[in-house]
């Protein structure tokens, strides 16, 4: 039995970081379900896995045996999917409240200097600019850093569920003779006996109810790193800092 399947365009939206000079590429990023087209940049899903073998010259196929999944209502009906959404979100949320924290910081120290330039000879005042420069570029890295770590720990959690999914579609589809799933979107009209989602939805849950993600600031193990596009380099794995950006006095 052939059976495509993929994972619809649905986002999960997370908390947008606030606006920072060098991160300002990072804001209202999207997170794209694992084969869902992805912006430039992004890292690719990897390769599917080869079909059967295609069928001989001239040989009729099999007259088909049509299942109808709804792919969104599935992803709102498990628990894994709602577990990696939860958890992508609380980690934004964490990382926007510290750059808030970090820029407040920034900010007390820039009225400070603004204070301080009546009084303060220029070398000091100059060594004071320049350590408050490069504590305000070490934080940018390190956000940078942290949000790249979050959205590889969502492909990663993505995937797994993007794999169980698609094993519980052709297992479903199995029990019932079905040899041609299509999703819901494509279709038009359609009787009810064709929908499979609640079996689906079901057994998914029974099958996967929780994902394991890579710790905060720790970066997703090799084998999960995905692989780009046939003419393109792979990309490599992404690193995030645990602690904050080190502040200077």
């Amino acid at each position: 039995m052939r059976l495509r399947h993929s994972l619809p365009g649905l986002l999960l939206l997370a908390a947008p970081l606030a606006p920072l000079p060098a991160i300002a590429q990072q804001q209202g990023q999207e997170w794209f379900v694992p084969g869902q087209q992805r912006p430039q940049g992004q890292p690719a899903r990897p390769a599917q896995r080869p079909q059967q073998a295609q069928q001989q010259a001239g040989q009729r196929p099999p007259a088909p045996v049509i299942g109808i999944v709804d792919i969104p209502e599935v992803q709102r009906l498990s628990a894994a999917f709602s577990q990696v959404r939860q958890e992508i979100e609380r980690r934004r949320a964490k990382l926007n409240e510290d750059l808030q924290a970090e820029q407040a910081r920034w900010r007390e120290e820039q009225q400070s200097l603004a204070g301080a330039r009546a009084t303060l000879p220029p070398e000091q005042l100059r060594a004071r600019e320049r350590d408050l420069q490069e504590r305000i570029t070490d934080a940018q890295r390190i956000f940078r850093d942290r949000n790249r770590a979050i959205d590889a720990a969502a492909q990663q959690g993505l995937q797994q569920i993007e794999q169980a999914l698609g094993a519980v579609i052709r297992q479903v589809a199995a029990s019932r003779g079905v040899n041609l799933v299509l999703p819901r979107p494509l279709i038009i009209y359609n009787e009810a006996g064709f929908d499979i989602t609640a079996e689906v939805s079901a057994q998914m849950n029974r099958v996967l109810r929780s994902v394991t993600l890579p710790a905060e600031g720790e970066a997703p193990p090799a084998a999960a790193t995905q692989q780009a596009p046939a003419g393109q380099g792979a990309s490599p794995a992404r690193q995030a800092p645990a602690q904050p950006a080190p502040r200077r006095n």
